[in-house]
C-alpha cells in the first residue's frame, strides 16, 4: 500500500489560516521586521515570500535592505536599534550574510525575546533543558507535519539523522518532549540503515541526495525528509529516495512540497508567541 503523503503546502496554509483568525482578535498588530544584506538571489525571493505571507495574516510587516558593503559593527547597530523598539515584536536577519559579517555575532546580538528564528543561545538552552523558548522554524515545522500525518510519538522509535543545531539537534528535542524514545544518528553512526529499520519516526536532516533508501524504512514508518539538494539537471532532491521509500513508509513528505513550505508560517506562529509574550 502506497504511503500518505503530507501535503507541507496544505498544513502551512491551515497554520497561517489560523494565524491570521488569531491575529484579528488582537487589540494590535504583531510587529515583524525583516533585515537582508546584500542580493542574494535566493534570499531575494524567499524575503518576498515571508512579506506576502506576513500582510495576508494582518501583521505589521518590514524588510530592510542593506548594502551588502553594510560592516558588521552597521548591521549590529540596526540589530540593537530593533530590540529597543517597542513595536516590534520579532528581529529576523535573513542568512546568509557577506563573509565579512559573521552570523554568530548577529544571532547573539539579536534580544532572546524577539528571536522568532529561534537561534538565540539562550532559546536553545531553554529548547534543550524542556523549558518554553522560540524553536528553530524548521523543526517546528517538522512537529506541525508529524502531527499532520496522525504519528504517534509517545514511546515512538525516532531516528534523527543529522545533528545541526539548526535542525537535527532541536527536533530531537521536540521529540523528546513529545515522550518519543530518540536516537541522533549522524555521518559517523555504524549501520545507519539498522538503526532506521528500527524506527516508527524516520527524520533526515543530512544534505545528502537519497542517502535513506527504500529498504532502510520500517514497514509503515513515517518519513520526515528535511533535506533539499539540486541535482545536476536542476530539480530538487530529498535526503530519501522517495520512490523506493513510497511501498514501505506510512507516511512521507515530497520534496518539494513537504518541509519548506512549513518554515515561513512557523515563522509567522513564533512571531505571535514573541508578540503575546512580549505585551502580556
Amino acid at each position: 500500500m502506497s504511503a500518505l503523503i503530507i501535503d507541507g503546502k496544505q498544513v502551512a496554509a491551515a497554520l497561517r489560516e489560523r494565524l491570521a483568525a488569531q491575529v484579528a482578535t488582537l487589540p494590535f498588530k504583531p510587529g515583524l521586521r525583516v533585515v537582508r544584506v546584500g542580493e542574494d538571489p535566493a534570499s531575494v525571493v524567499y524575503v518576498r515570500n515571508k512579506d506576502r505571507a506576513a500582510a495576508a495574516c494582518g501583521f505589521d510587516s518590514a524588510t530592510q535592505v542593506l548594502p551588502e558593503t553594510t560592516t558588521e559593527a552597521e548591521l549590529l547597530a540596526v540589530v540593537r536599534a530593533l530590540n529597543d523598539d517597542p513595536a516590534v515584536d520579532g528581529i529576523l536577519v535573513q542568512f546568509p550574510l557577506p563573509a565579512h559579517i559573521r552570523q554568530e555575532a548577529v544571532i547573539n546580538a539579536i534580544s532572546p525575546a524577539k528571536d522568532v528564528d529561534g537561534l538565540h543561545p539562550i532559546n536553545a538552552g531553554l529548547l534543550a533543558s524542556g523549558a518554553p523558548a522560540l524553536v528553530p522554524c524548521t523543526p517546528q515545522g517538522v512537529m506541525h507535519l508529524l502531527a499532520a500525518a496522525g504519528t504517534p510519538l509517545k514511546g515512538a522509535r525516532a531516528v534523527v539523522i543529522g545533528r545541526s543545531v539548526l535542525v537535527g539537534r532541536p527536533v530531537a528535542q521536540l521529540l523528546l518532549a513529545a515522550d518519543a524514545t530518540v536516537t541522533m544518528a549522524h555521518s559517523r553512526t555504524l549501520d545507519l540503515a539498522a538503526e532506521c529499520r528500527r524506527a516508527e519516526v524516520v527524520v533526515a536532516a543530512v544534505g545528502r541526495a537519497g542517502l535513506v533508501r527504500g529498504d532502510w524504512i520500517a514497514q509503515g514508518a513515517t518519513v520526515i525528509d528535511v533535506g533539499i539538494n539540486r541535482g545536476a539537471d536542476g530539480k530538487l532532491t530529498g535526503d530519501v529516495a522517495y520512490a523506493e521509500a513510497l511501498d514501505r513508509a506510512g507516511a512521507i513528505t515530497p520534496v518539494p512540497g513537504g518541509v519548506g513550505p512549513m518554515t515561513i508560517a512557523c515563522l509567522l506562529e513564533n512571531t505571535v508567541k514573541a508578540a503575546l509574550a512580549r505585551r502580556g
